[in-house]
């Protein structure tokens, strides 16, 4: 089985232009945790996830400077509430991913699902000719794998 025979084709993704303000209400509004950046062409320019935001208005770490006399601690100089509202008005290209890990529409599922696993992510562009054709979920790979499998089985 191929990426191509399991893909959701009707993808959700936001523009290298778009503002992670338009990302966050895409995110809400359809119940989703990432995207695919992608340019004027629909080539994959980068992905942008929940992870992606939570790492930018988490608390940031102190950084200390020791020196032979003396040390200083330089403070992230913005609060909370001050990076939630800068945040939304960024460029999606600030704080997205742009090494995409992706597949070709024709990958094997198998492999897929080594990529999905060993990579620690949750979902996978799928591409054809260099061009965003669809994505593959965690989920999509599980229910491909075991619905057959699992019919009969009291839940």
């Amino acid at each position: 089985m191929q990426a191509h025979e399991i893909m959701i084709s009707d993808v959700y993704t936001v523009k290298e232009s778009d503002t992670v303000g338009a990302v966050i209400a895409k995110f809400i509004a359809h119940r989703i945790s990432g995207v695919p950046v992608i340019n004027h062409n629909n080539k994959i320019v980068g992905y942008i996830s929940d992870g992606d935001i939570m790492r930018y208005i988490g608390t940031h770490e102190h950084r200390i400077f020791d020196s032979l006399y003396y040390f200083t601690v330089i403070k992230d100089d913005e609060e909370f509430p001050e990076r939630i509202k800068l945040l939304l008005d960024l460029k999606v290209l600030k704080i997205a991913q742009s090494k995409v890990i992706k597949v070709s529409w024709d990958e094997e599922v198998e492999n897929i699902a080594a990529i999905l696993g060993k990579k620690k992510i949750k979902k996978l562009p799928v591409e054809r000719n260099g061009v965003l054709v669809g994505i593959i979920s965690r989920g999509d790979v599980i229910r491909y794998c075991f619905k057959d499998l699992l019919q009969g089985f009291d839940h």
